[in-house]
């Protein structure tokens, strides 16, 4: 067959193919993309190798768990890794302080029925203590970064995260605040995933305060 002839025949068929290759790439990038949870630091409520959708045009609010590459938010971070997957508990301009196994925002006691009490608790004291608050977590562990240190609010553009697995989880409390440049977007869960999973991960936004 002729090169012109071969174009021909062909040319729209691949014309297609790379459109419709272009046109996923975007949305998989842009709109709503799939993961794998990597660790875990999200247990129980999302495990280590499950798959799990992420909105990438998703509003980030309180209680959401989220996606975001953390190479340039965690100087501890792991070759290899990237993304880290946590909750978000405070957006710009919040108050975060615990206190005796409670979380408030803004004065206000957090629901965390998401996690056992054992993890409201003890997970997360870890070594900051049985009270603590946004600027004394920025002089405890010298991961935070210059700007965010003695820093008693949320600054803007930014986030604080926690993981639910508090006893392991690297976050927030040990690196500071999450760019919202570097939130790749909100994690739902696949259809599949309990009721309880659904309210706990997609659904917790609305039920964040005590």
């Amino acid at each position: 067959m002729e090169k012109k002839s071969f174009l021909r025949e062909w040319g729209p068929t691949f014309a297609w193919m790379a459109f419709i290759l272009a046109a996923m790439w975007l949305f998989l990038n842009f709109v709503f993309g799939i993961v794998t949870i990597n660790g875990t630091s999200m247990e129980p409520n999302l495990l280590d190798k499950q798959m799990v959708g992420v909105n990438h045009l998703a509003k980030i609010q309180r209680g959401d768990v989220v996606v975001f590459d953390a190479r340039g938010e965690d100087p501890r971070i792991k070759p290899g890794n990237k993304d880290y997957v946590k909750r978000v508990i405070g957006v710009p301009g919040d108050t975060v302080s615990y206190s005796d196994g409670n979380i408030y925002v803004n004065g206000k006691k957090i629901n965390q029925d998401f996690i056992s009490s054992d993890e409201q608790n003890a997970g997360t004291e870890m070594t900051f203590g049985s009270t603590w608050s946004l600027k004394t977590l920025s002089a405890s562990t010298g991961g935070w970064k210059t700007q965010d240190q003695n820093t008693s609010k949320v600054p803007a553009g930014e986030y604080f995260v926690m993981g639910d697995h508090r006893s392991v989880s690297n976050d927030g409390r040990y690196f500071g605040y999450v760019s919202r440049s570097h939130i790749t977007g909100k994690v739902v869960v696949p259809f599949w995933y309990s009721n309880t999973i659904k309210q706990y991960v997609d659904h917790q936004n609305k039920d964040f305060f005590a």
